[in-house]
């Protein structure tokens, strides 16, 4: 899966141990040149806890293998996405691989959810989704391949009754899939969406992992990796006929934990 004559533009890639940064280790040892965004307060408000240094440290190993760059913003401004999308271009003159993994998380049922947590999610799950979508399309004129990923979360196959303002956010990501497939399709730009199910990204108590595990039909949680491989191989040339396709990482039957 030879990527070296293409730039991928990931979001969301602020944690050592999340997905964003695994997505990012996949596509530059296929030699994709690799910009990266993240926010480091955001982490850092969360239970898993932030690393600062993360950020720089990512990079300086992406750099063993590529070039690669990023920078600092929040999606909760409605101008980062296009300011992200200009920053990937100044550095490298061009995208062909936008993943979108960037996401937003709070928890809160009926009785908790108001309309500031929902612009909270919307913001960064929904709404810079769709304008980076919108940039990439923009400027992806030359007639070359161009792959989009959504990185979604199974809201459709069970109940997140704790996290709605979550779910109903991260659920149009599979909608944006459907549509802009098919709206992108002549222009050889292919949108597919990646579920990585329940995913031991650091987030999981020891119980909440032995209970996964008890429900898979594997046995196991998966890993980082294992949507990291999906997203290379929907990037790359053997998937170029694959597009409006949700694709999960996950054995069926296994839902998220409630």
């Amino acid at each position: 899966m030879d990527l070296r004559d293409r730039v991928a533009l990931v979001t969301g890639v602020g944690r050592r141990a999340g997905i964003g940064a695994a997505i990012a280790r996949e596509l530059a040892r296929d030699g994709a040149k690799v910009f990266v965004s993240f926010l480091r307060r955001y982490d850092e408000a969360q239970s898993w806890g932030g690393d600062a240094a993360m950020p720089e440290a990512l990079l300086q190993e992406l750099r063993s293998h590529v070039e690669a760059d990023g920078c600092e913003l929040d999606f909760a401004d409605p101008t980062a996405p296009a300011a992200l999308f200009a920053a990937a271009l100044r550095r490298f003159g061009r995208v062909d691989i936008l993943v979108n993994n960037a996401a937003h998380w709070e928890a809160g049922g009926i009785e908790r959810v108001d309309a500031s947590q929902l612009d909270r999610h919307f913001a960064v799950n929904a709404r810079a989704a769709v304008l980076l979508c919108a940039e990439f399309a923009r400027h992806k004129v030359d007639g070359s391949p161009g792959r989009i990923v959504n990185i979604t979360s199974g809201q459709g196959l069970g109940p997140m009754p704790s996290e709605l303002a979550y779910a109903v956010t991260k659920a149009a990501l599979d909608v944006l899939t459907v549509s802009l497939s098919a709206e992108l399709a002549e222009r050889h730009i292919t949108v597919n969406a990646v579920d990585p199910g329940p995913t031991d990204t650091g987030w999981m108590t020891a119980s909440v992992k032995a209970a996964l595990e008890a429900a898979s039909p594997t046995g196991i949680v998966a890993s980082p990796q294992d949507t990291a491989r999906v997203v290379r191989a929907l990037v790359s040339d053997a998937a170029a006929h694959v597009t409006g396709q949700i694709v999960r990482v996950r054995p069926g039957g296994t839902m998220v934990p409630p």
